[in-house]
């Protein structure tokens, strides 16, 4: 019994849903692969099979994944992560599922194999003998077609710290979307998408609410923190979110004096940084300081980092936005998104191979800590108050906390996070608003509930099903043995008919001799 991961997406005629299933298992290397449920190895994957399989119109493919992504080597992982939009892009009506390895699942596949490639023999007649000796595999699913699910809600998360000071202080808001995405949504952990920008918002809560506890630190800033849902689905949790704050409400932070929005995306890794706008932003703003901030910062403190300011306008004919910043600029709000990813395009924010083996917790660290110092150069204003560029601010018992951050690395990383699996009852949910809430204040949900005259993304259920293999003899083996029988009733039809006729023979010839 193997369990399987099918893909229900989003609105758009794109990838597979799941199928009813009762077909005989294949290899790729088979010559024959119509109506057969075809099973590929991720070692052994490629787009040209993968196309055989649907040219030739298979029953279903099965992709084995390894138990662990961390041993199979980068050059598959980042062949299959490029493939993989494609897979996502591509209509089709054959269903594509997707299984973990285990010995039972790798002993299948190996038979299925054998079997396979012996149809290439040279002998027809040794094919005939294999195929009707050998054991097949029947791959069967039951259970009703998915359907979609109308009243799907996507859970937000939101915390804030208040600054000292008068009422109208101004606000930055720091923005980080937590749920991840991929061909499988059982198998989409989102480890540097979006896990190591969560990590990064959770550490720059605890550390400004150290901060903020003592009169002379507390900063004249209020700071709103915002884990978000619906990132992977054109960043619906943060497009609710500021309709409410922004239409429905008569005063919010939002509304009344937003320095700027910080979007954190895609941070655990490399030895780059881009800052990612849809405006400059404009010299003498808090925005333009930030950015010169965290161009000294990086520059005096970390040389071995590139950083960068990457300019790229809003599209609206697109039906994705590039980057969750782009939803707080179309409402006029100042904005920007921080990342190690310089296109928005890079295959691995949407990709079942970003596990945690593809974050670097030194370089989490070190990304973490380049935003904090820049983050308070500007909150407390220390470049104009004539401190040094190279002015190490979180140090001692201030210092980033890599195991904290590790530690909450590993719990993101460890479940599947896709927008279809968490609700508002979620123990992941519940244990985030748990985390935000030891250190900032009037920490809520906030839900997004699906419109059902106009829905912008239709999800659906049956995201498992379960495929029983059962072990059978070919259907050739039962015509062969039919065959067989029929030979062995005809040899002893004819056998019993001469023993007779000779039996005749012999009394006529007994009769004769007694007669003489």
């Amino acid at each position: 019994m193997v369990k399987l991961l099918a893909n229900p997406l989003p609105a758009v005629p794109a990838g597979t849903r799941s199928a009813v299933l009762n077909t005989e298992a294949r290899t790729v290397e088979a010559d024959v692969l119509s109506r057969r449920c075809v099973m590929m190895r991720l070692l052994d994957f490629s787009y040209e099979q993968y196309q055989k399989a649907l040219r030739q119109s298979a029953g279903a493919v099965v992709i084995i994944l390894p138990r662990s992504i961390s041993s199979v080597p980068q050059d598959v992982v980042k062949q299959f992560m490029e493939i993989e939009p494609e897979m996502l892009a591509m209509e089709t009506i054959v269903p594509v599922y997707f299984a973990v390895e285990d010995d039972e699942l790798l002993s299948i596949y190996e038979q299925t194999r054998a079997a396979s490639a012996s149809q290439g023999s040279a002998s027809a007649a040794e094919v005939l003998l294999h195929t009707a000796t050998a054991n097949g595999f029947q791959m069967v699913t039951s259970g009703a077609q998915s359907k979609a699910i109308h009243d799907w809600l996507i859970p937000s998360v939101e915390g804030r710290l208040t600054g000292l000071g008068g009422e109208d202080l101004p606000t930055v808001v720091i923005v980080a979307h937590y749920d991840s995405f991929g061909v499988a949504p059982w198998l989409s952990h989102g480890a540097d998408s979006n896990g190591s920008g969560v990590s990064v918002l959770l550490e720059l809560a605890r550390l400004f609410s150290r901060l903020y506890t003592y009169r002379r630190t507390h900063a004249g800033y209020n700071l709103l923190f915002f884990a978000s849902g619906g990132g992977k689905f054109n960043y619906q949790g943060t497009k609710r979110w500021l309709e409410d704050n922004l239409d429905h409400t008569d005063s919010s932070l939002l509304q009344d004096n937003v320095a700027f929005v910080l979007c954190l995306d895609t941070l655990g890794q490399g030895n780059s940084l881009h800052l990612h706008v849809s405006k400059p932003p404009k010299e003498g703003t808090l925005q333009h300081a930030f950015l010169r901030e965290l161009e000294m910062v990086v520059a005096s403190q970390f040389p071995e980092v590139k950083f960068s300011m990457v300019h790229k306008k809003i599209n609206l004919a697109e039906d994705m936005l590039a980057w969750e910043h782009e939803r707080f600029a179309i409402r006029r709000l100042p904005a920007f998104t921080i990342s190690h990813l310089e296109s928005h395009r890079d295959s691995l924010r949407n990709s079942i191979m970003d596990r945690r083996s593809q974050v670097d917790t030194k370089a989490l660290t070190r990304n973490t800590r380049i935003i904090a110092e820049a983050l308070t150069r500007v909150i407390y204003n220390l470049t104009e108050k004539g401190a040094p560029a190279d002015l190490q601010i979180f140090t001692d018992q201030m210092q980033i906390q890599e195991e904290q951050l590790e530690s909450v690395m590993d719990w993101l990383s460890s479940q599947p996070r896709a927008a279809q699996l968490i609700d508002k009852d979620s123990t992941f949910l519940s244990t985030l608003e748990y985390y935000m809430g030891r250190y900032l204040k009037d920490v809520k949900q906030h839900h997004v509930k699906a419109d059902k005259r106009d829905p912008e993304f239709v999800f659906y259920d049956q995201l498992k099903q379960v495929m029983n293999a059962y072990r059978v003899k070919p259907a050739i083996f039962d015509l062969l043995l039919a065959v067989c029988i029929a030979a062995y009733l005809g040899v002893a039809y004819v056998a019993v008919q001469n023993f007779g006729l000779l039996y005749r023979m012999i009394q006529r010839l007994s009769l004769k001799t007694k007669q003489q």
